[in-house]
């Protein structure tokens, strides 16, 4: 048979008039939607200062909707093609809108739990046991006080409390209360009565019983060794539960989040949302991660991986498609796990949660079972043991476009950046954690170390898009602290002026983008969500002030006029 052979450059006029063939298609396809539209949008809105955070960064006027979807997105004038005699035009004023914005990690169940707990959040240590001793005269003895948000880098003696100082205000009630950062316990004798804890007690694997000077336990426990007291606390009842996400969702909507990623759930929490949502209850966008702290796997994430994941669920409102694993505990706890020593704690680098084959295997099964991969990892050492993971398994079972990610990747170094761009690992940050961490962060680290610390600028330089995030209710949900933080470097009473280690600053469309193109794009969602472009969702807030135009220490000060999810307005101030 003979053969024909094309020469290249004919080749290539085809393959030259075959795409400009199906732009012009698309282009015409989407002129005879738009066309379709006209007349016909359910909202339009006009006379605005809108940020679309498209790819051009470009900015309209105008917007219309329909079936919960933008399908216009322009000028006024244009817009006005789209009203029709039941469309409900809305003047905005020159206020200024930008995309419903995305927390990509938040602990969603447990933000609405601790409105039912003591508030403990970054109060002095005095305040603290007063509420303890007001919470103990209101219960029988035997009752559990719940609390969350201690932080001693903030008392003047900068020290861990005592056991003997909740037994001073709660001697009969067993006390549980949670550091600010999740990874420590603070406990009355009660509590460690019932944990079954003694002097003879050992330290468990990725975890820490403090001790004084006699080896009894003070009273602080850290990470895994929390399990023994806490694995005794009566749990919630479906509807405190039920009762704690819908609190929580109002904390979302009235800071302009429409959409967030759950950072560990276990099966009730996930089966209580659905029900919610079945009910209309719920209508945040959620993005829940699995909870697996252990080293095998557990009941949430053995489910998955038996029926595999469940995306857009309600209309695009619930999916479950990744997995949380947990590689070390946090910074001000020293439970990070760190390459070298602590610079203030010789002979002390935190606490791996799972060995290295533990961590292989929870990996490689997730692999296997098309579950997206996202590990807490705060130390050098954890985010090394985390990257060493995920290229295991990826050069085993390769998957171009996995998306796993490193949550929180606080300490890191030169190689590990380029490693995670090469590899395709995504790091998601909280902006607020390094002006919360600033005041201890270089005594734990000391000055080397502390370079490749929070590093935003080095990251982003090196190629890669940052998830950003709260991790509420560690720091607060307030979206616009963390855009602050992440254009200033100081924390929110300005300090230090100019910003601590200022080299490492987002500009202002990066930290928006972060919390808006980038978290999406952690949940594989940016086709739908995440800028104002027609064909995606109708999700949006109206805020009081220009966040591009305003001085940069009032970024933290903007407030939410209105939130607009899939068209509906689902908050007003």
């Amino acid at each position: 048979m003979k053969k024909t052979f094309i020469p290249l450059i004919t080749l290539i006029v085809i393959m030259f008039v075959g795409c400009e063939a199906n732009d012009r298609d698309n282009a015409d396809a989407n002129q005879e939607k738009a066309e379709g539209n006209k007349g016909n949008a359910e909202t339009v809105y006009v006379n605005g200062n809108i940020y679309t955070v498209d790819n051009a960064f470009s900015k309209a006027t105008a917007m219309a909707i329909k079936n919960r979807k933008l399908i216009y997105v322009g000028n006024d004038e244009d817009a006005d093609k789209y009203v029709g005699p039941d469309t409900k035009v809305v003047n905005l004023k020159q206020k200024t809108v930008i995309p419903g914005l995305n927390d990509g990690h938040i602990h969603y169940t447990s933000l609405g739990t601790k409105l039912l707990e003591i508030d403990a959040f970054n109060k002095p240590k005095e305040e603290i046991l007063n509420l303890v001793q007001e919470e103990a005269s209101s219960l029988e003895p035997g009752e559990w006080i719940l609390g969350r948000g201690w932080n001693h880098e903030l008392w003047p003696d900068e020290k861990f409390p005592t056991k003997e100082e909740l037994d001073q205000v709660a001697p009969d009630n067993p006390v549980v209360l949670t550091r600010v950062d999740g990874h420590s316990i603070w406990v009355n004798s009660k509590a460690l009565e019932i944990g079954g804890i003694t002097k003879e007690t050992p330290n468990p694997q990725g975890g820490e019983i403090i001790r004084d000077d006699n080896g009894e336990a003070t009273g602080v426990l850290v990470d895994a060794a929390r399990s023994s007291v806490t694995s005794k606390i009566p749990s919630y009842s479906k509807q405190r539960i039920a009762e704690a996400q819908v609190k929580a969702q109002q904390q979302l909507f009235s800071n302009g989040i429409t959409s967030s990623s759950d950072a560990g759930a276990d099966l009730q929490e996930i089966n209580i949302m659905k029900e919610l949502y079945k009910k209309d209850h719920l209508k945040v966008r959620l993005n829940v991660m699995i909870s697996n702290s252990m080293g095998e796997v557990g009941e949430g994430l053995a489910y998955y991986l038996e029926n595999g994941p469940e995306v857009g669920l309600f209309d695009n409102r619930l999916t479950i498609r990744s997995v949380k694993l947990m590689a070390d505990g946090a910074l001000g706890s020293r439970s990070a796990a760190l390459m070298e020593d602590y610079s203030d704690r010789q002979g002390h680098k935190g606490n791996y949660i799972y060995s290295d084959e533990e961590i292989y295997n929870l990996v490689k099964k997730s692999r296997e079972n098309n579950i997206q991969v996202a590990t807490h990892a705060i130390g050098d050492g954890a985010v090394q043991q985390v990257i060493d993971a995920y290229e295991k398994v990826l050069s085993e079972n390769p998957l171009d476009d996995h998306r796993w990610r490193i949550e929180h990747y606080q300490i890191s170094n030169a190689s590990q950046i380029e490693k995670m761009v090469e590899l395709g690992i995504i790091p998601s940050m909280q902006p607020t954690h390094a002006t919360s961490d600033k005041n201890m962060a270089e005594d734990r680290l000391g000055p080397e170390r502390i370079k490749y610390s929070y590093a935003w600028r080095k990251i982003i330089d090196a190629g890669s898009h940052i998830i950003g995030g709260s991790d509420a209710p560690v720091e607060l949900i307030n979206p616009f602290h963390g855009i602050y933080a992440a254009v200033t470097r100081m924390d929110r009473d300005g300090n230090p002026p100019g910003g601590w280690y200022p080299e490492e600053k987002m500009t202002r469309e990066e930290a928006l983008r972060s919390f808006t193109t980038w978290a999406a794009e952690g949940s594989f969602e940016e086709d739908i969500k995440g800028s104002l472009e027609p064909g995606k969702l109708a999700d949006f807030i109206v805020i009081d002030k220009d966040i591009m135009e305003i001085p940069e220490e009032q970024l933290k000060d903007i407030k939410v006029l209105s939130t607009v999810l899939g068209g509906e307005t689902v908050y007003e101030k």
